[in-house]
């Protein structure tokens, strides 16, 4: 009965970002459309190689931690509890130098060393295709593609965590984790429902030492994650997913509350940086104190952690 299941299930076709084109038993190829190229799976991942940490939520959900070989990037220990932070230490960290923006420097060689059948997250100074040069498959978080500008929504983390299912062969895993995520949401919107005027918010990402602030508009998922806590973007109108932002501009509309996202360090530092400047004195969020530094992957990219994300936002500005 088994096998008769799997064999029907290999003829549906699914389309779209980020989703299975094709659901097969173990034998059999599967493939995915992600960030328009279809990349083809011959049987599930056994060597990973994570250069993000967006995917460990639901590699940790599909119980396929122990398949990551090595890491790079930055992985900090307040996204996780105790069962995944134990599985992240056991991998050996290959790099984690970021530039100012935050973005990984790592060489390709380092990588292809690993001998990976699966690298997750696409950098900067290693593409999709100088891994694609040597048969070395890429995912990429649908949101993080180039030129995305689909509005991002909930129901992304619900269909990416079973992409991860077919790729891994865990379509019972994936099913059980979309169920719980799906209540938790629920009730937060339950919760959040009919609180009487929005207020205003505004999701910044700030350069620490000085230098360029970056905002969130409509295409990222801070924008879906305001709304859900009650929240109005100030920068909802822009379809770009991030920007470059002046003081001036923010001045200009003036949110009640800040949220700044930050990789990594003291959250002390990241609030600073944006109530140091001149004239940030000015701004209703810093006045009332309504200002919350948030670790990048509580909001971006669509995964499980947004909704942990969500819930911070909401303990917060009850």
């Amino acid at each position: 009965m088994r096998s008769l299941l799997a064999a029907a299930s290999a003829a549906v076709l699914l389309t779209g970002c980020g989703t299975s084109t094709a659901a097969s038993p173990d034998d059999a190829a599967v493939t995915i459309s992600n960030c328009g190229v279809d990349v083809t799976f011959d049987k599930a991942p056994e060597r990973i190689v994570m250069l993000k940490s967006s995917a460990v939520p639901y590699l940790h959900a599909l119980e396929v931690m122990d398949r990551v070989v090595s890491r790079a990037g930055q992985y900090p220990k307040d996204y996780y509890d105790a069962a995944t932070q134990a599985e992240i230490d056991r991998i050996p960290l290959l790099a984690d130098k970021t530039d100012t923006s935050g973005h990984l420097q790592i060489s390709k060689e380092v990588v292809i060393a690993q001998t990976p059948d699966l690298v997750l997250g696409e950098v900067d100074n290693l593409s999709r295709d100088t891994l694609a040069a040597v048969d070395i498959p890429l995912l990429e978080e649908p949101a993080m593609c180039k030129n995305a500008t689909a509005v991002p929504t909930f129901d992304d983390v619900f269909r990416q965590m079973e992409t991860y299912g077919k790729v891994f062969n865990r379509p019972t895993e994936a099913a059980t984790a979309v169920t719980a995520l799906k209540e938790r949401f629920e009730k937060i919107k339950t919760a959040t429902a009919g609180t009487g005027d929005k207020r205003t918010a505004a999701v910044l990402y700030p350069t620490l030492g000085g230098g360029v602030t970056y905002a969130y508009g409509s295409t990222s998922m801070a924008h879906p994650q305001l709304e859900a806590a009650g929240f109005t973007n100030v920068f909802g109108d822009s379809r770009e997913r991030v920007f470059e932002v002046t003081l001036e501009e923010l001045l200009g509309r003036n949110p009640d509350v800040l949220i700044l996202l930050y990789p990594d360090g003291d959250p002390k530092d990241v609030e600073q940086a944006i109530t140091s400047l001149p004239g940030a004195d000015k701004l209703k969020a810093v006045q009332s104190g309504d200002v919350m530094p948030q670790l990048f992957n509580f909001t971006e990219p669509p995964t499980p952690l947004s909704i942990d994300g969500l819930e911070k936002i909401v303990q917060r500005f009850p």
